[in-house]
């Protein structure tokens, strides 16, 4: 299949919602591009038993069906000092007081754990770095299934960047870097089975180093210079599109309006 080199001069913006006058009650019908939606309904939902299906179709229905995620790319060093460097997509924030994430690390081929997985159970900290566009293929090359013994800075083209309390080495391309602790490790069993697939990384975040060029002058992180590169699904990547303006309600603000809303639905049954 062919398909169309990258468009870098594509780039962010920040818009309105997609229906800026939507109020309380109000159906997914009443736009065009509600209607559109709602029209796909026909074809009816296929519906998964998780029981039922093997591992690769269940990897392949929750990767394309849970996006977009963000990639972690982790360093982390084990007893020899061997310095590895892994791309994950399971990543989130747990927490932002007490300041905490999470990542999950699949079990390796042979069902043993991971460099990751082993390395930081073991080491005295570890560093989350977020991926941008400028070096998603840097990125890529660092997912590889090399030995124990590789090091995958090696052929990342990535630059090390000492860390200011562990020892790991955070990457200096990175507009964001975590400098983490291990909170705690669970071992993720399959219920039925009992077997050990996965181990759920929580990780305590010590430092934040953040490039200065990225910070608005609110001190927030502006989306259109940070280019974030976000998993799919299959070999797929996502790059952020518009972001849309759209504040989260207030009960103080808006209760005479969802009242009114309430009694609009009343009075039309």
């Amino acid at each position: 299949m062919s398909v169309p080199p990258f468009n870098s001069t594509a780039h962010s913006t920040y818009t309105q919602s997609p229906n800026p006058l939507w109020a309380y009650g109000e159906k997914v019908n009443t736009t065009p591009a509600g209607k559109d939606w709602l029209a796909g309904e026909s074809a009816g939902w296929k519906v998964y038993n998780t029981a039922e299906l093997n591992k690769a179709n269940m990897h392949k229905v929750l990767k394309w069906g849970v996006v977009p995620r963000p990639t972690a790319l982790v360093s982390t060093i084990s007893e020899e000092g061997i310095e590895n460097l892994t791309p994950f997509s399971w990543f989130k924030i747990v927490t932002t007081y007490p300041p905490v994430i999470s990542f999950g690390c699949n079990n390796n081929a042979s069902g043993g754990l991971k460099d990751t997985a082993a390395n930081l159970k073991k080491s005295q900290g570890f560093t989350v770095n977020m991926v941008s566009e400028a070096f998603i293929e840097n990125v890529n090359a660092s997912a590889i299934d090399a030995p124990a013994d590789f090091a995958e800075w090696s052929i990342s083209g990535l630059t090390k960047e000492n860390s200011v309390q562990v020892k790991a080495s955070r990457i200096k391309e990175s507009a964001v870097s975590m400098e983490c602790e291990l909170y705690k490790c669970i071992d993720i069993n399959h219920p039925v089975t009992g077997e050990h697939k996965n181990t759920l990384i929580i990780a305590h975040v010590k430092y934040v180093h953040v490039r200065k060029d990225m910070l608005t002058d609110r001190g927030i992180i502006d989306i259109t210079k940070f280019k974030p590169i976000v998993p799919l699904g299959d070999v797929s990547y996502g790059h952020v599109g518009d972001a849309l303006g759209m504040p989260a309600p207030k009960w103080a603000q808006d209760e005479v309006k969802i009242e009114d809303a309430f009694a609009t639905l009343i009075a039309v049954k």
